[in-house]
């Protein structure tokens, strides 16, 4: 049990280590940080624009974060905050002209990535490990709601 524990333990942060430094090696031309990623390609998928708390959850990221992380990327010209109903409170997120051409590049950086890492993989064998990828996180937010069962 400890062994099957230890092994997933293992993967699933060496993969996070792995993946965020090639994300901080891709974003550095941007003057951005490797966490910004997720939200550009998050924002670049809703081309008619998203709130701070949809962003939340397309992000899995608190608002304290996300609110962060828009500050950095208005100042950098590349998410503008419209009004909506005259009021920037809950405004609508969108990517600039830049911003737009920063989240296609990282996009297409980011495929190539996952391409490679899974080269490996038949087709059938990708669908496995994403349908138990899926499962397993939803299992594991749904015992972290609830907790560990005595």
């Amino acid at each position: 049990m400890i062994e099957r524990f230890e092994r997933f333990s293992l993967a699933i942060f060496e993969i996070s280590r792995y993946w965020h430094k090639l994300a901080s090696e891709e974003l550095s031309a941007y003057r951005l940080k490797g966490s910004h990623a997720i939200y550009l390609t998050a924002m670049y998928r809703c081309k008619e624009g998203v709130t701070g708390p949809q962003l939340c959850e397309l992000c899995g990221k608190d608002k304290s974060d996300v609110s962060r992380t828009i500050a950095v990327l208005q100042e950098k010209g590349l998410v503008t905050k419209n009004e909506v109903n005259q009021s920037l409170y809950r405004g609508l997120l969108t990517l600039t002209k830049q911003g737009r051409d920063v989240a296609e590049q990282i996009g297409q950086r980011a495929n190539l990535a996952v391409e490679l890492a899974g080269k490996d993989l038949s087709p059938k064998e990708r669908n496995d490990f994403y349908r138990a990828l899926d499962s397993i996180t939803a299992n594991l937010r749904e015992i972290s709601k609830e907790g560990l069962p005595r």
